[in-house]
């Protein structure tokens, strides 16, 4: 089957009558319902950008700037890697699973990429690589195909999903300010609505 490395996407702007705030994460069923159709459509490119941009928890801008270098060397993908985050200028780092490792070698052996190029290039021959636009409409995409509302959720959804996951497991709030790269505790705990999410599971929890 001939990979289909990219879907056409036919949606209108991605912020057109979209919710401003902040965007929910994906649900552990959710990351399996999208990876599964990229799977299964045999969709190469989208399924190394979503396993990617689940790992890495990095803020769109920089997520589609990423080159080969910053991964690995050649179709070597290292475990863990490190980049300087564009808005904060700080550096931040993140794991790179097993079955993330195994979908960029096979993007990257699909595309014959080497270490100076863009993971994710553009299809607009203006641009070098994936622009942030672009990868919200992706997004977009995402989400529908499973039946969630698209204004929902968006690029700041793929970056909150592991940290959030991670917090419910571990209360370590601590070590996801570090996975996120935020300077300051109380920046992760606005970013992932800590205090009105546990406040909620409080209520659920109390009979009256």
């Amino acid at each position: 089957m001939k990979p289909n490395t990219h879907t056409a996407l036919t949606h209108e702007p991605w912020n057109k009558g979209k919710l401003v705030g902040q965007k929910a994460p994906l649900k552990l069923k959710d990351i399996w319902a999208i990876r599964v159709r990229l799977q299964l459509s045999n969709d190469i490119r989208n399924l190394a950008l979503f396993n990617l941009a689940i790992d890495s928890k990095l803020r769109a801008c920089d997520l589609v700037k990423l080159r080969v270098r910053d991964i690995g060397h050649g179709e070597h993908i290292a475990t863990r890697a490190i980049v300087m985050q564009q808005k904060t200028q700080r550096p931040v780092q993140f794991e790179i699973t097993e079955q993330t490792r195994e979908s960029l070698v096979t993007w990257i052996r699909y595309k014959q990429l080497r270490a100076d190029d863009f993971i994710f290039s553009s299809r607009i021959h203006a641009s070098l690589h994936l622009s942030t636009r672009q990868y919200a409409r992706i997004v977009d995409a995402w989400v529908t195909a499973i039946g969630l509302d698209p204004t929902a959720y968006g690029t700041h959804t793929m970056r909150r999903t592991k940290a959030s996951l991670i917090y419910r497991r571990t209360k370590n709030l601590r070590a996801v300010q570090l996975l996120l790269g935020h300077t300051k505790l109380e920046s992760t705990v606005r970013y992932l609505g800590i205090e009105v999410d546990d406040a909620l599971e409080m209520a659920e929890q109390t009979e009256v």
